[in-house]
C-alpha cells in the first residue's frame, strides 16, 4: 500500500477531524513530472521537524508527538474525494478556516517555484484500530511524497467525521473552489 508523508501534527489534525483537506506543491525528490495525488487510498505516514508547531496556528504549547527511532505508527488512512489544482490565490486564501497552516506557509507552497498555485485535495480520514506499526526503513526518509507499507490486513476502519460533516465540507470547498 502506498503512504502520503504529511507533518505529523497535520497527520493529527486529519486524525481528529479537524482538518480534511491537503495543501501540496511538490517537493525536491518529485522528479520531471512534479507532484500528484497518485493514488485514490493511501496512508497517512507522519513526519517530523522541530518547527512544525511553529508553522500551523495551533497553540505554541502544542505538543509534538515524539519522533520514532525504531519503529513508526500509522494511525489513520485517507481515500481522496478529488483534488485540483488552484492557482487563484484568493481561493487559496478562502481555504483558511480548512486547514491548521499559517498564512506564510500557505503562500510559501503557492510561491515554491513556478507556475504559481498549489494542489488542494479533499481526502476522507479513518482511524485504523489496531494502529499499524512498521519498522522504519532508510526508503522511508528523504524529501519524498509517497512511500510504499506494507498492506493493512484485520484492521477496522472508522470514520474520523460523519457523513454529513463530510459531505458539509465537501459543498463549502467546491463553492470556494468554483467546482
Amino acid at each position: 500500500m502506498n503512504a502520503f508523508k504529511e507533518w505529523a501534527v497535520v497527520c493529527d489534525a486529519l486524525g481528529s477531524g479537524r482538518q480534511s483537506i491537503i495543501i501540496r506543491k511538490g517537493g525536491i525528490a518529485e522528479g520531471r513530472e512534479g507532484f500528484a495525488f497518485k493514488h485514490r487510498e493511501f496512508l497517512l505516514f507522519p513526519t517530523w521537524f522541530h518547527e512544525q508547531v511553529a508553522k500551523t496556528r495551533l497553540p505554541q504549547t502544542t505538543q509534538l508527538p515524539p519522533e520514532p527511532v525504531k519503529e513508526i505508527e500509522i494511525s489513520y488512512t485517507a481515500t481522496l474525494d478529488w483534488s485540483e489544482w488552484v492557482t487563484d490565490r484568493e481561493k487559496v486564501n478562502q481555504l483558511r478556516e480548512f486547514h491548521i497552516w499559517q498564512d506564510a506557509v500557505v503562500d510559501e507552497r503557492f510561491e515554491y517555484d513556478e507556475p504559481y498555485g498549489v494542489h488542494i485535495a479533499l481526502v476522507r480520514v479513518y482511524r485504523i484500530e489496531p494502529t499499524l506499526r512498521v519498522q522504519l526503513e532508510k526508503k522511508h526518509g528523504g524529501c519524498r511524497s509517497w512511500v510504499e507499507m506494507p498492506e493493512i490486513e484485520g484492521a477496522a476502519l472508522v470514520s474520523v467525521i460523519s457523513d454529513e460533516a463530510h459531505a458539509m465540507r465537501q459543498q463549502q470547498l467546491q463553492h470556494i473552489l468554483g467546482l
